[in-house]
């Protein structure tokens, strides 16, 4: 992970980025991603995107945090949207700009960004389950329509992750289960101490119990 704290030339700080930086390979591959939160639909996410990018740009050049050929690294922004009603921005900021004629057309701005809708995603037969998408089972568990379905989704996420070296993502899901999924979910339901629950399996098993009783 790499700080997204910047300052802007009018010293207002944005604290609220989320950038990493990608192993590729046997190399760093400079690839920075910025994630933006959204729950509403933002007609202008696009110019935002963009100015965040050109902020970006100017830290990392004050960085010196150039690839080996000396120019900037390459970045995925990335809008990450959670909101009821499905997307309908502007993917692109050159289509928020009018079409100017002739020669002018090549200044006109090109910047797109990748567009995660979670509603979207969890309906697309592209996203299904023989996918094995753990981004898409993780949209499925925050949308759940009931507890059923989050135990169906648990246990599809069981299967996907037992391997030894998926130790570390299993117990991600956990951590975010016990904290954050839960708590909004069933706020009155008593769980077992945390260290009772050092795995996937285990979640499962005891959300099926609870199941039961409820």
């Amino acid at each position: 992970k790499v700080s997204g704290s910047y300052i802007t030339e009018d010293l207002r700080d944005r604290e609220d980025d989320v950038i990493w930086r990608v192993r590729w390979g046997d190399d760093w591959l400079y690839v920075y991603l910025l994630l933006e939160f959204q729950s509403s639909v933002d007609r202008f996410m696009a110019v935002r995107v963009m100015t965040y990018l050109g902020l970006l740009y100017q830290d990392l050049i004050r960085q010196g945090a150039f690839t080996p050929n000396g120019k900037l690294p390459p970045v995925l922004p990335i809008v990450l949207y959670n909101g009821e009603n499905r997307w309908t921005a502007a993917q692109n900021v050159a289509d928020l700009v009018e079409q100017v004629p002739g020669g002018l057309e090549r200044y006109r701005p090109d910047l797109a960004y990748l567009l995660l809708d979670e509603g979207a995603v969890i309906s697309d037969p592209e996203w299904s389950d023989h996918m094995r998408n753990v981004a898409a089972a993780l949209f499925r568990l925050e949308h759940n329509r009931d507890e059923q379905d989050m135990l169906e989704v648990l246990g599809t996420l069981v299967e996907w992750l037992k391997a030894p070296e998926q130790t570390g993502l299993r117990r991600a899901f956990v951590v975010w289960i016990r904290r954050v999924l839960l708590p909004n979910r069933a706020p009155g339901m008593e769980l077992p101490e945390f260290n009772e629950l050092q795995d996937l399996h285990e979640v499962h098993d005891m959300l099926a119990e609870r199941i039961k009783q409820w």
